[in-house]
C-alpha cells in the first residue's frame, strides 16, 4: 500500500495567509506545507483540500482513479471545490466499516475531539491509521492490532501517540508520520529534533511512502540530561520529550516545603502542565527507582537532589567537609551515576547549569556550584543525549 502526502500542513496551510509570525515568515521551500491530504494507492483520498489535484499532479499522480473521498474533520480553511469526476466527499459513521472494490477496507474510529479517524487496511494486509488534527482516538483497548504506519497530529496531540503505544497500536516498527503541521513549532531542524524525541518523523509535501517498509527513524534516546538556567524552559523541554509515551513517573526531588506558598505555586504549575496520566513520586532516593524496571522516569531535578545529598553529608560545614563529608558526597554521586549507567528504563533528568553566572560569595555556595558542575558532568557521561536550554531554545550538546 502506497500513501502520497499531498499536503502535511495544518488546515490553513503553512505559512498561514496573512500571518506575520516568525515561523510563517520562514516557512518557505520544503518547509511550506499545504493542508494535510492523503492519497492511498490512487483510489482513496483522505481529506479533500484546495489544490489537491495540482498537488497530485506535481507528485506524479492523478486523482482520476479515486473511488472514495473521505473527510476527517470540519473544514475551516479556504473554500474547496470538488474537481470534476471526483466522488462527493463524505464521512463514515464512527465504528462503521467501508469496503472498496479495490480491496481496501476503511474503518471509522471515534475521536475525543470533533473529527473521525480512519483505519485503512490495504489488499496486501498492511495497516494505516490516519488521525484528524487536534484529536486522539477514544475508547482504545488492548485488542487493537499494531499499525504499520500512523499519520497524525504528533505535535498538537502527542498524548494520542501515548495512548496508541499503551495499547500496542504503535510498536517499535511502526512508522509514525507527523502531519497537520502548523506554526506552533519552527520548521526544519527544531521540528525534526522534537519529532525524533517522540519516535516520529515528517516528510515534505508530495512524498510517496510505502506502508510497512522500514524507515531509519532515529531511536528515542534512553537517557537524556536537560540543562539550563533559571526559567530557561528546561523543565518544559524535559516534559515535552516524554509527552508521547505512556506511564511516565515524574520524580520530584524538591519535596513539599510545607508553609512555603511560593514553592507550592511552582509545584502546582508543574502539575497542571503535565499529562493527567503521569504519576508523581516526591523523593530523592533515585537509585532504587533507576535499578528497578518500570515506565519512563522524569527526574526534576538533580540540583535539588544534590542539595539533599549535601544536607545528609553536612557538606556545608567546612570542618565536616574536610573530615569526611566530601568522601560521603562523592560516594553518593558515584552510586547515582552507576545506577544511571545500568538502568534499563527511559530516563530524562533536569539540572541547573550554574557555572556561567556570578561566583558565589560564600565557601558553601562555591562548594555547591562546583559539586553541581561535577554531578552534571558525571551524569552527562552516562547519557546518550544532552541538551542545553537557553531562552526556551534547546541546543544539542550530545547525541
Amino acid at each position: 500500500m502506497e500513501v502520497t502526502l499531498l499536503g502535511t500542513g495544518g488546515p490553513m496551510g503553512l505559512p498561514r495567509p496573512d500571518c506575520s509570525c516568525a515561523v510563517c515568515a520562514v516557512a518557505l521551500g520544503a518547509d511550506a506545507r499545504a493542508a494535510t491530504s492523503l492519497l492511498v494507492d490512487g483510489v482513496l483520498l483522505l481529506d479533500l483540500t484546495p489544490g489537491a489535484a495540482f498537488a497530485a499532479a506535481r507528485a506524479g499522480h492523478s486523482l482520476g482513479g479515486v473511488r472514495q473521498v473521505l473527510l476527517s474533520h470540519p473544514h475551516d480553511g479556504p473554500a474547496v471545490e470538488v474537481p470534476a469526476g471526483l466522488p462527493q466527499p463524505g464521512r463514515v459513521p464512527d465504528g462503521r466499516e467501508l469496503t472498496l472494490l479495490t480491496g481496501h477496507r476503511v474503518r471509522a474510529l471515534s475521536m475525543d475531539a470533533p473529527g473521525t479517524g480512519y483505519a485503512v487496511t490495504g489488499p496486501d494486509g498492511q495497516r494505516l491509521l490516519y488521525l484528524p488534527p487536534g484529536a486522539a482516538p477514544a475508547g482504545l483497548d488492548e485488542t487493537t492490532e499494531t499499525y504499520d504506519m500512523v499519520v497524525g497530529d504528533v505535535v498538537g496531540r502527542p498524548d494520542a501517540l501515548a495512548r496508541l503505544r499503551l495499547v500496542g497500536a504503535v510498536g517499535p516498527a511502526t512508522d509514525v508520520i507527523a502531519v497537520h503541521l502548523d506554526h506552533d513549532v519552527p520548521q526544519g531542524r527544531e521540528l525534526r529534533r522534537r519529532l525524533a524525541a517522540a519516535g516520529a518523523r515528517t516528510v515534505p509535501d508530495g512524498r510517496t511512502l510505502t506502508v510497512g517498509v522500514y524507515e531509519d527513524v532515529p531511536d528515542v534516546p534512553r537517557r537524556t540530561l536537560v540543562l539550563g538556567g533559571a526559567r530557561s524552559g528546561k523543565s518544559v523541554e524535559a516534559e515535552r520529550r516524554l509527552e508521547a509515551f505512556p506511564d511516565v513517573l515524574y520524580v520530584a526531588t524538591g519535596g513539599a516545603r510545607n508553609g512555603d506558598g511560593e514553592w507550592a505555586a511552582r509545584v502546582h504549575a508543574h502539575r497542571e502542565r503535565r499529562p493527567g496520566s503521569w504519576r508523581t513520586a516526591e523523593t530523592c532516593d533515585l537509585v532504587p527507582l533507576l535499578k528497578e524496571d518500570g515506565p519512563a522516569l522524569l527526574i526534576d531535578c538533580l540540583s535539588l537532589w544534590l542539595t539533599d545529598a549535601m544536607d545528609s553529608a553536612n557538606a556545608w560545614d567546612d570542618a565536616e567537609w574536610a573530615g569526611g563529608g566530601e568522601r560521603v558526597l562523592r560516594a553518593r554521586v558515584e552510586e547515582l551515576t552507576a545506577a544511571v549507567r545500568e538502568s534499563r528504563r527511559t530516563v530524562v533528568a533536569v539540572s541547573n547549569e550554574v557555572g556561567s553566572g556570578i561566583v558565589p560569595a560564600t565557601p558553601s555556595g562555591r562548594r555547591y556550584r562546583d559539586e553541581l558542575g561535577r554531578l552534571n558532568t558525571a551524569f552527562a557521561t552516562e547519557c546518550e543525549h544532552v541538551l542545553l536550554v537557553v531562552a526556551g531554545q534547546a541546543v544539542t550538546l550530545k547525541g
